[in-house]
């Protein structure tokens, strides 16, 4: 059973660290929402750390380089962790072969520059789908394509089996009003079809591991049981949380905004019927972090 709340301090002396999911928590893709920066300047402000744990396929520096841009500031959070840089981690380290097809846009090109936690790193060759030993999606080519225009190329690529790894697990994101595909999609779809994918960002447990890398690099000592993972997704987000045996706290306002009645707050049943029929809960919920 969830319990609503209103907002973020009700709840924020529980706990020293935030896992903050960012794209519909944070932003939408275009903006920051300013009460969600400012919950988490409060957060800080009380003594915490606030840890943006994203399943962007980018890596960090270029996922903080986004956040600028669209007018998150640097002084609502402390670090950053990736499913981006989860996932070129494995790939540096040969999980899907040396030379791999590439499923994505230009701008993730930077998915394939070198990492320092890294040593002895394969050498990564992008090759056409006839010469690939292992595949790497970071999205879709066009994000507003269906997924299945690729089944041709997947189904060749799983008469090979090829492994598929995939740099964000999510299935969708809203990008202002716009909802688009991301890798997840893909992914899921290979997966269907009989194919082998390869998940590093939420909610499996690669991303937490490197969460908490991050966090030993900035020398915080934390308790389990003092952490909060804020996230939209019951997917990923809240589904990720339960696995790691850490509280959480839902945002019903984003991507199950329809489904739970949300304006402003949840409609308590629509949001039991929602949790009910997705069989996880969270312990708080919110409609939008502030």
């Amino acid at each position: 059973m969830t319990q609503i709340i209103s907002a973020l301090s009700e709840v924020s002396d529980r706990y020293d660290v935030l896992y903050c999911d960012l794209w519909g928590c944070l932003h939408d893709g275009l903006t920051a929402f300013p009460d969600a920066v400012a919950a988490l300047r409060g957060f800080k402000a009380g003594g915490g750390t606030v840890l943006l744990l994203t399943n962007s396929p980018r890596p960090r520096a270029s996922v903080e380089r986004q956040l600028a841009k669209i007018g998150v500031p640097r002084d609502c959070w402390d670090i950053i962790a990736s499913s981006g840089d989860s996932a070129r981690a494995a790939m540096l380290r040969g999980m899907v072969g040396h030379k791999v097809w590439h499923i994505g846009e230009a701008h993730d090109e930077g998915f394939f520059a070198p990492m320092e936690i890294v040593g002895d790193a394969v050498e990564i060759e992008r090759v056409d789908l006839e010469q690939a030993e292992g595949i790497v999606c970071t999205g879709p080519f066009d994000p507003k394509a269906d997924p299945s225009t690729l089944r041709p190329q997947l189904l060749s690529a799983k008469a090979r089996g090829l492994k598929l790894l995939c740099a964000n697990p999510d299935i969708v994101v809203d990008r202002g009003e716009a909802r688009e595909w991301c890798a997840g999609a893909i992914a899921a779809l290979y997966t269907e079809m009989g194919g082998e994918s390869l998940y590093f960002g939420k909610p499996h447990a690669p991303i937490y591991e490197l969460a908490r890398m991050r966090l030993a690099q900035l020398q915080v000592d934390f308790a389990p049981e003092r952490v909060l993972a804020v996230g939209d997704g019951i997917r990923t987000d809240i589904q990720g949380a339960l696995g790691e045996g850490i509280d959480a706290l839902f945002i019903t306002g984003g991507l199950a905004r329809d489904e739970t009645g949300t304006s402003g707050q949840p409609d308590p049943e629509k949001l039991a019927a929602y949790l009910d029929e997705a069989q996880l809960s969270a312990r708080w919920s919110i409609g939008y972090l502030r």
